[in-house]
Order: structure tokens, then sequence, then C-alpha cells
């Protein structure tokens, strides 16, 4: 499986605290059999390892160069899947390796769900779904401050909260999935551009 590495640009949530030792006792080679063999069931393509490291260690091909150094050992392992887009982020061990091996074990856990009838459907994955996509934000807030002026009545909502939220109101009317005509995409901008105004 290939693999491309990129520099963590946010980090979702909080970084742990209190990072300890891990108990894995695994090859790196054997990590990456495991990720590999856990990748290729779930059909996963446009695999990106994020690591806190700056471009200037990644060359051109998407590898990086000899004796690259990490700020933290936090990784994000984000890829295509048959379930949609899939983001595993985890810093809680000191070594890069271990939280990786972490993240194998973890889909692997996920898989083993199917063996008791449980998630046939790949529901033990939506979860992740949840998580913002490489990079935290789809948008800008001023990208957020324009998608929503579509739903305002003349004037910015910017400087009034009030009109703000009127607009919210209005596109969640005209946008949500259970409504005729309700747009997933669309629907899922707003709730980023209300993320992103404090609404």
């Amino acid at each position: 499986m290939n693999y491309i590495y990129r520099p963590i640009e946010q980090w979702p949530g909080e970084l742990c605290r209190s990072r300890k030792s891990s108990t894995f006792k695994s090859l790196w080679g054997k990590t990456l059999e495991l990720l590999d063999a856990e990748l290729r069931f779930l059909k996963a393509d446009n695999v990106v390892f994020q690591i806190a490291i700056s471009e200037d260690f990644i060359r051109l091909d998407g590898k990086l160069r000899p004796g690259a150094k990490t700020a933290h050992p936090g990784v994000i392992i984000s890829f295509d899947s048959a379930h949609g887009p899939l983001s595993y982020p985890c810093d809680t061990f000191t070594d890069f390796q271990d939280n990786v091996r972490a993240i194998a074990l973890a889909l692997e856990a996920l898989r083993k769900v199917q063996r008791y009838g449980v998630g046939m459907r790949g529901e033990q994955y939506t979860g992740w779904k949840s998580l913002p996509p490489p990079g935290g934000a789809t948008m800008t807030r001023d990208e957020a401050m324009l998608f929503l002026l579509e739903f305002s009545e003349p004037g910015d909502p910017s400087g009034n909260p009030d009109k703000a939220l009127a607009a919210y109101r209005r596109a969640l009317g005209k946008l949500h999935p259970e409504r005729n005509g309700g747009d997933d995409h669309q629907f899922k901008r707003l709730q980023e551009a209300k993320r992103l105004l404090g609404i």
C-alpha cells in the first residue's frame, strides 16, 4: 500500500497531555503489514499519514526524507474507503510507530464487529466520519459568512448576531436532509458555517 506523508495542519481536538509508553512488541514492518491488510479490507484509497513535521522533510513524491524528526508523536491516518472518507488520529503513545500500530489494531477491532453480525453495512465506522477532514475546517470564516448571506435578508449578517441567527434558521429550513428538497452536502456546510461563526 502506498502512503503519502503530509504535515499535520490542525489536530482534531486537544493533543494528549500525558502520553504513555506502549506495551506493543512488534516490528515496524509487522505494523505496516497489519495496517495494509485492514486498509485493503476497507478498499482504502488515497491513504495519507499526517505527522508533526515540516514540509521541508517531505520529498516531492510524498515520502519522508532521511533523518526527519517529528515535533510530537501524534499521527492522523486518513483515507477514502468503501464507507466514505475516514480519518483516525492517535497520540496516546510516546512513539510515532506505536500510535500507527494503535490505529491498525483499532481498525482490526472494528472489522471484527462484523463477526457477530453487527455492523454488516459498516455502521461501526460511521462515527469516525464526523471528524474534521485533514487540515480541519472545510471553509474559512469569510466563506462561512458568504454562505449564510445566501439565506439572509438584505444586509450583512456578520455585524448583527440576530441577523446571522435568522439567516441560519432560514437555511436550516431549506437544507435539512429530512425536509423536502433537503441537501445533505449543503446541510453539512451549514453546520460548519454555524460552528465557525459561533451561532
